[in-house]
């Protein structure tokens, strides 16, 4: 037993009993806390002492588990690696739909075809194989360099099952920054598509660790002959795949510390950092999920935000567990309502982008509507809003006339929706809660913490929070003086945000000095955030640490507090603001979402030749601007 754990016991007794009862009163405590009542169980979280006896009550956990971190699922505790974890799938729901894709392979789109998940678990066993009579060792570093598509997790899995450690490329990162990664972590074999083969091919003679690249979607006769000088060899996914099929290899089956994937994050400045992330980092994170919300084989989920990233990669890894089908979108971020109209997900994941889109599009699309239509809708809206606060169920009758022609968006069956990467605005929360119904969540986390960090509750109807610590976690708010933070601010706490657990990674690869940066002494991973904590034990993200400046005025700002702002203007895509001290006013520079200003031009009746022209019309810059302000007030 840990020193945490006799901590966690000597307390226990008088938590435990104030659980059941205080999460029942959660809304409802006095919205002045005081240190005393932190010292329980609130509702969503446990609060708990750092060091006994002498430490201050300031270690929060998730009421679902106070008094033991969860690092592993409670119905399958054998499940110890991301390998355990798809066996497990294979076997309980081996002739269930697992992967699909609208894409054929002539290249034409149509319905979804789907694949088993012991389909799946056939071409893992072949990739793997496959990889080792090419000579590719236990341990060596493999890169996937393509956007999702099922091949991607079936080769993610093959990493798993055969002990290669996985690591994603991709090209926002820019072709240094894939050419540098490929090198830092000695990548052996790449996979990629005919596309990102070239850019490979373009600095290949750079990467000399490059043993084998593989060509997803390739053609054997199309494949350029490898670089003599190279000293790799260049197949296709479907060669790898015979030749794998041919000649079956045994599993090499990782441990939970080993090693699963080498992350590499962009950041602000210098070369992408690599974090280093296990099978029990992965494992933890999602069972911690798993306890609140619940899944089920007769899930489908669609899969369009990046593989690459840990948001999306965590979710398949819980979707599986739980036997779920994994849509693939069709590679178009432009053609996703059309493969959503298809699918028809029951689950969709998110980032505030572009739910401020789909807020955008219906509510421009009720102001245009006017009249009757117009009156109906915030009839609707009012009503049910009125309803959620209230704790009652609402009327059908508002979804029958307003609300499931907004669903059919989605594709009409979306029962959880879940919104991560950044904060989303407390005012679209409430607009999806209600336009959409079921279950919307939000989240907050990082690649160093295998995702998850707090979540929203299943249940909880208020907004402007991003939830309760993961059972696999703990969270406490570490003071910053030098910017007015401390955990003994009254009515809330506040401070940067520090997490501790078996969710948090084993270090950036080949940096130590960056590592140290991170995890202090006592292994808390500072997260650069600033929280507060609102009754209840609910996390609210309000700032990011040293990421403020001062205006010349004396004035300080928060770009991001205000680009969070400007993003939902419906014109915007993206916005960027910037301001120094030698200065007393800021700069924004905005990139424009062109089919929206398309279409305001042509009702405006503007001629153009390209956007660029549109975009310097003064009637243009005008509009946004007016768009702009008007969000702002």
């Amino acid at each position: 037993m840990d020193a945490t754990e006799r901590r966690l016991r000597a307390v226990s007794a008088h938590l435990q009993p104030q659980a059941t009862a205080a999460r029942r009163t959660s809304d409802s405590l006095a919205p002045n806390p005081t240190a005393g009542e932190y010292a329980h169980v609130l509702g969503y979280s446990a609060v708990l002492p750092e060091k006994l006896q002498t430490g201050k009550w300031n270690v929060y956990r998730s009421a679902h588990s106070p008094i033991t971190l969860i690092d592993r699922f409670s119905d399958y505790p054998d499940i110890g690696t991301l390998h355990d974890n798809f066996v497990n799938a294979v076997e309980t729901f081996r002739d269930c739909r697992y992967l699909g894709t609208r894409v054929h392979a002539d290249g034409t789109i149509g319905d979804y075809k789907w694949m088993t998940y012991g389909e799946a678990g056939t071409s893992r066993t072949a990739i793997g194989s496959g990889l080792i009579c090419h000579g590719i060792p236990k341990g060596a570093r493999v890169g996937l360099y393509f956007i999702n598509r099922p091949e991607w997790t079936i080769v993610d899995n093959a990493c798993s099952a055969y002990s290669y450690v996985s690591v994603p490329l991709y090209d926002t990162l820019g072709p240094d920054a894939v050419q540098f990664i490929v090198n830092h972590a000695s990548v052996e074999a790449i996979f990629c598509v005919p596309q990102t083969l070239s850019t490979l091919l373009s600095f290949i003679t750079q990467m000399p660790c490059v043993r084998l690249i593989v060509v997803v979607g390739g053609i054997d006769e199309n494949m350029p002959s490898s670089p003599a000088a190279a000293g790799m060899e260049i197949i296709t996914y479907s060669m790898l795949h015979r030749q794998g099929h041919m000649s079956p290899q045994p599993f090499r089956p990782p441990k939970p510390e080993d090693v699963a994937t080498i992350c590499y994050t962009s950041g602000t400045t210098g070369t992408p950092k690599g974090a280093v992330l296990s099978h029990a980092n992965f494992i933890a994170n999602v069972a911690g999920q798993d306890l609140g919300v619940k899944f089920y084989p007769s899930d489908v989920y669609i899969s369009y935000l990046p593989l690459a990233h840990i948001y999306e990669r965590t979710n398949q890894i819980w979707l599986v567990h739980r036997g779920a089908a994994v849509g693939f979108y069709q590679g178009d971020n432009l053609k996703l309502m059309d493969d959503l109209n298809t699918l028809k997900p029951t689950v969709f994941a998110s980032v505030p982008r572009l739910y401020n889109k789909i807020y955008a599009a219906i509510t421009n699309a009720v102001k245009e509507s006017g009249g009757l239509k117009e009156r109906l809708f915030h009839a609707a809206y009012n009503a049910k809003r009125q309803a959620i606060i209230n704790g009652r169920n609402p009327s059908p009758v508002w979804d029958k006339l307003v609300f499931n022609k907004i669903k059919a968006r989605l594709g009409g069956r979306v029962r959880v929706m879940s919104s991560g990467a950044s904060p989303l605005s407390p005012d679209v929360m409430e607009f999806l809660r209600i336009c959409f119904g079921g279950d919307i969540l939000e989240g907050y986390g990082m690649t160093e913490t295998s995702c998850v960090i707090t979540l929203m509750d299943v249940g909880d109807i208020s907004i402007g929070h991003v939830g309760s610590p993961n059972p696999a976690c703990e969270v406490k708010l570490v003071d910053v003086p030098e910017m007015n933070y401390t955990s003994e601010d009254q009515p809330y706490p506040r401070g940067e945000i520090c997490a501790r657990g078996p969710i948090i990674f084993q270090g950036y690869y080949k940096d130590e000095v960056q590592t140290r940066e991170v995890i202090d002494e006592d292994g808390w991973l500072h997260t650069g955030d600033i929280g507060l904590w609102l009754p209840g034990g609910r996390l609210k993200i309000i700032d990011r640490k040293k990421n403020i400046f001062k205006l010349a005025q004396g004035e300080y700002i928060a770009p991001e507090k205000i680009e969070n702002v400007y993003a939902k203007c419906k014109f915007i895509a993206q916005c960027f603001v910037y301001g120094d001290s030698f200065n007393s006013c800021l700069v924004a520079v905005v990139a424009v979402e062109p089919e929206v200003l398309k279409s305001w031009a042509a009702l405006e009746g503007i001629q153009y030749e390209d956007l660029r022209q549109l975009c310097s019309d003064p009637r243009a810059r005008a509009a946004v601007l007016a768009d702009m302000d008007s969000i702002g007030k």
